[in-house]
């Protein structure tokens, strides 16, 4: 029985999860879930996901909702070696680097996508110029740092691709579709970390279906 993806594939935390899937070669199928009609917050999905959020993934009688939690499970499970679990030091690795993703990466990501292409997109509602400077700047923190990794290894973890890195496909992609893109010109080696990600086949797959739900 194929996995089911509760969420529209647009969403960063659902695409998250949809390339881990395409990485492990695995069967599955997107349900969507209408957030006009709070769809999210009816009692059939809080009981997915009790906080209403998505995604939420179901896998026979096991029900799993945090898109990072997810993406563990179905790497595990498919024995992905995007996890390097066979590897102590390279695992505690990528754990950290997926640490740093969600809280210095994503966090202020999620303010500038939300005041450049959600508000004034989806509710006609103008960008605080402020807050999104103020989120710029500590995200240009955070590349100075990936900066001076990547001049030491390929990728985050080390010399290896692992979910650390594609976990920040998905807002990295949009981050490309606002005015602040040209920042990456300050850090040609996170760049070119991000153009690597996006060449890679699953997903450009995932960005399609990314599109398709825009």
């Amino acid at each position: 029985m194929a996995m089911k993806v509760y969420g529209l594939p647009m969403s960063t935390n659902v695409a998250r999860v949809l390339v881990c899937l395409e990485e492990a070669g695995v069967q599955y199928e997107v349900v969507p879930i209408d957030f006009s009609t709070a769809e999210h917050k009816s009692p059939e999905h809080t009981s997915r996901n009790p906080f209403g959020q998505v995604p939420a993934l179901q896998d026979g009688d096991l029900v799993l909702f945090e898109s990072r939690a997810i993406s563990k499970y179905v790497l595990r499970k498919n024995n992905s070696e995007l996890l390097k679990e066979h590897n102590l030091c390279d695992s505690a690795k990528v754990d950290v680097w997926l640490e740093v993703e969600s809280h210095h990466f994503d966090q202020p990501m999620s303010v500038i996508i939300y005041q450049c292409l959600i508000l004034p997109v989806y509710f006609g509602g103008q960008t605080d110029v402020k807050v999104v400077e103020e989120n710029l700047e500590k995200l240009k923190k955070t590349f100075g740092m990936y900066e001076e990794r990547l001049s030491k290894f390929k990728y985050l973890a080390g010399d290896f691709l692992s979910l650390a890195d594609l976990s920040h496909f998905p807002t990295a992609y949009y981050l490309l579709a606002t005015p602040h893109a040209v920042m990456l010109d300050e850090f040609p080696l996170v760049k070119a970390w991000i153009s690597d990600m996006l060449a890679r086949p699953t997903v450009k797959k995932v960005i399609e279906m990314m599109k398709a739900t825009a």
